[in-house]
């Protein structure tokens, strides 16, 4: 009988130590090891006020860890339990533990684009910025003086934003980016207006924006951004007209077809460079860094005048005559 009490003992403690082998060995695996089998990175979303039991639960439902009271443990002895971040987290499957568990504490969440484009108006910004997906939407769009309020700004929207890609995670609100994008403005716009050129015929950088506005919407070909500038820098200083085209279009607002006529350009409105003196009250679209410093640092030249090759480009004239001969070169012989 003692015989076979103590071979039970021997067997026992042997399964013992098999098992704590093989368990420390899987153990040692699941710290060093990729976390999971799959091939693809997933999106996980932690809601604000999860328990770190409740994360762990989210991954191995989405076969992201293989021991989910491991990750658990892990968490508890190292004192992150608390430390998860909520957001949307996207996990690749051959992270580390460590990896893992750095994003969770992080809050390295997924963020989406969002790209504001350059020569748009606040119109189609504001349409852009409504169908962002995953973006809490506060504001309210069929109000544009609304919306200027809730931004704090003195001027109208229009113009108000930098043209550029903005990041932002699930649960952003719509006003937070402008806000975002404003600042980005803001910022441009003062360094450029503190390295401004001098005896420019602009007094303020609001001014500025609404000028380079014109530009932006003047031409899509940077290179030449200093001399458009340079062209209505000149007729300002001269008090002569900015005879924009597009300053015809957004004054005819949804009236413009596609076409100008004669007639729209005799008709005045607040924006028709043609029947106006000097800048129209408000930019016309979203201005780029460049135009804005083109604006605020235009080429040195006599031209009075342009006219579009057709490709893109221009040509620049300093009188009529020579103007009339290029509108008859590239314009007329295109009729």
């Amino acid at each position: 009988m003692q015989k076979i009490k103590l071979f039970t003992y021997t067997l026992v403690a042997c399964l013992l130590v098999i098992w704590l082998s093989v368990e420390g060995w899987a153990f040692r695996q699941f710290l060093t090891q990729p976390i999971s089998s799959q091939t693809e990175s997933q999106v996980v979303s932690i809601p604000k006020g999860a328990t770190a039991r409740q994360v762990v639960q989210r991954l191995y439902d989405a076969q992201l860890v293989r021991h989910p009271e491991w990750l658990l443990w892990v968490l508890k002895w190292r004192g992150q339990a608390e430390q998860v971040k909520a957001g949307e987290i996207e996990i690749r499957p051959n992270w580390t533990l460590d990896e893992l568990i750095d994003a969770l504490i992080q809050g390295k969440t997924v963020t989406y684009p969002l790209t504001l484009i350059a020569g748009e108006t606040v119109q189609q910004s504001l349409a852009n910025l409504q169908q962002a997906p995953k973006l809490n939407k506060v504001l309210d769009y069929g109000d544009l003086a609304a919306i200027q309020a809730a931004l704090g700004l003195k001027h109208p929207l229009e113009g108000q934003f930098l043209p550029e890609t903005y990041f932002y995670s699930a649960g952003e609100t719509d006003l937070s980016v402008l806000q975002r994008s404003h600042a980005s403005l803001r910022k441009t716009l003062d360094q450029a207006w503190q390295n401004r050129a001098k005896d420019l015929p602009i007094q303020t950088p609001y001014e500025a924006l609404i000028l380079a506005s014109i530009v932006e919407k003047e031409t899509g070909y940077a290179p030449e951004r200093p001399m458009i500038a340079g062209v209505f820098v000149n007729r300002l200083r001269k008090g002569m007209r900015l005879q924009s085209d597009p300053t015809i279009i957004y004054g005819m607002g949804a009236a413009y077809d596609g076409n100008i006529r004669k007639k729209d350009i005799q008709t005045k409105t607040a924006y028709n460079t043609y029947r106006i003196n000097g800048l129209p009250p408000t930019p016309i679209a979203l201005a780029s860094a460049d135009a804005i410093r083109a604006v605020l640092n235009p080429a040195t030249t006599q031209a009075l005048y342009f006219v579009s090759k057709g490709n893109g480009q221009h040509v620049f004239s300093n009188t009529l005559q020579e103007h009339n001969r290029a509108v008859r070169k590239y314009i007329l012989s295109r009729q």
